[in-house]
């Protein structure tokens, strides 16, 4: 049974070792891509484009996206702006305001209010409700917490020039990067995705996502994909792999920034993980089998495809990584054996070094030092090993095809976390569960130096760290 434990305690690393390999490839298609000579299309033409804003209650910015996407630098006849709104606060009428004035003062840009008779399907209902009334060829689709620069239509419409062309997609940046470690902590995160992830496939092209906002879609394409479906709380993901296994070719414009908000309060991240991770794992139910069965598709495509599907899965990996590290701690104590079978997994220590560069590589053009990276990266694994139980219980649910409602991460605005009225004011099981395995790996840490157990003394810290911020966090935005 012990030797048992042990060999199970494998699984969980290889499949965390599987997926750091997969990052170093990434890493090299994405450095060699940055010695290409790239010629972006120049516009010589302007078709006409709808941008779509599903929003749902963003009384705190709602404005401010208005006022963006009206600043496009773009002919007024030639765009249309549909804001297809489900709220049930006074964001709708901050949107009415808006559209009044516009005609008070004789625009000729086409804002339209689009109201739904009933919020069926949540976000991926509302743009499906909205292309019924499209006058656009191109789809541009912004989030309500995002601020796209005037040149953004410019920027991405000359790409749809090639007819195999479905979907452009820009990258993230920050408005708020530097209002807490928090934020730094998200940016951290996301910069990895969308220079290393992001770039390193669509370099080698392999399948990429639309990010759900700060891009266009060809309408074209979403017709012929099977339109949005709110099967999944990633439509955005869904629609992207149905869209790439018809043969539409998607772009990514890492040069083209989309400023947007991070949530600065720990139950509105936790939201947004929550849909993030439950969606990957249910578009993986949905699309893997049809990614691996699909002839058309590449060996690499594949590969990569079916990884990228499964990357929430990484949270479950390291959940069960810690639970086995429990009883493991006990079993090699006085087992010299066992001890010396389980040495093996310095092995895989490897890890931390590809991850290290992985992220490295999108920190660095920041121009900050190297002392905060490393302060970034060690809080960022240690704040991700927190979140492991709250993510690893959405991955499940995903998996066994458990429905619940699209949650929208709340909006600040101003960073005002206090004063926010769609920020959750409860604390869940799921809370007092990560304080539940703060207090367990706090107590692991100090057998493992009671017993000098140095090769668990780091992992279990981290852990008491990472279950121990998020509870804090969590509680200190209650108040």
């Amino acid at each position: 049974m012990q030797l048992f434990f042990i060999l199970i305690y494998f699984i969980p690393l290889l499949f965390i070792f599987t997926y750091s390999i997969i990052q170093f490839i990434l890493i090299i298609h994405y450095l060699r891509s940055k010695n290409r000579v790239r010629i972006q299309p120049e516009l010589i033409e302007f078709p006409f484009v709808t941008v779509q804003l599903p929003v749902y209650n963003e009384k705190y910015v709602i404005e401010r996206l208005l006022d963006a996407v009206i600043a496009f630098d773009y002919p007024a006849d030639c765009f249309e702006i549909q804001v297809l709104d489900d709220s049930d606060d006074e964001t709708t009428q901050i949107i009415r305001q808006k559209i009044d004035k516009l005609k008070s003062i004789g625009s000729s840009i086409d804002l339209q209010l689009i109201r739904r008779p009933e919020r069926a399907g949540f976000k991926a209902g509302a743009l499906a409700y909205g292309l019924k009334f499209a006058k656009g060829e191109f789809i541009p689709i912004f989030d309500a917490d995002f601020v796209p620069s005037p040149d953004f239509l410019k920027q991405t419409i000359p790409h749809f020039q090639d007819p195999k062309v479905g979907v452009v997609q820009t990258r993230w940046t920050h408005l708020n990067e530097d209002h807490s470690l928090l934020t730094k902590l998200q940016a951290f995160g996301l910069d990895a995705h969308f220079f290393i992830e992001q770039g390193g496939r669509n370099a080698n092209k392999h399948y990429i996502n639309f990010n759900g906002t700060a891009g266009v879609w060809r309408k074209a394409t979403i017709e012929d994909a099977g339109g949005w479906s709110a099967d999944t709380l990633t439509e955005d993901l869904d629609l992207s792999y149905r869209a790439q296994m018809k043969g539409w070719e998607f772009v990514y414009r890492e040069d083209v920034g989309s400023p947007a908000e991070l949530p600065v309060a720990m139950n509105a991240i936790k939201s947004q993980q929550y849909r993030w991770m439950k969606g990957g794992a249910e578009c993986f139910v949905k699309n893997a089998s049809k990614l691996l069965k699909n002839d058309a598709v590449k060996p690499g495509d594949k590969f990569h495809g079916f990884f990228h599907l499964l990357n929430s899965s990484v949270f479950t990996a390291v959940l069960l990584l810690a639970l086995l590290s429990i009883p493991v701690m006990f079993m090699t104590v006085n087992n010299s054996f066992l001890y010396d079978l389980f040495k093996w997994t310095a092995v895989f220590q490897i890890n931390w070094l590809i991850l290290g560069v992985f992220y490295w590589i999108s920190f660095r053009y920041k121009g900050k030092s190297v002392i905060e990276f490393f302060w970034r990266f060690f809080w960022f694994l240690t704040f991700m090993m927190g979140l492991s139980l709250h993510n690893s219980i959405a991955v499940f649910e995903g998996w066994i095809g458990r429905k619940t409602p699209f949650v929208r991460t709340p909006k600040f605005g101003k960073d005002d976390w206090k004063s926010n009225v769609y920020v959750t004011k409860s604390i869940g099981a799921v809370t007092w569960g990560e304080f539940a395995l703060c207090l367990t790996f706090l107590t692991m840490s100090i057998l493992d130096i009671i017993y000098l157990n140095y090769g668990m003394m780091l992992f279990h810290g981290m852990l008491t760290l990472g279950f121990g911020s998020v509870v804090y966090f969590t509680f200190k935005h209650l108040r």
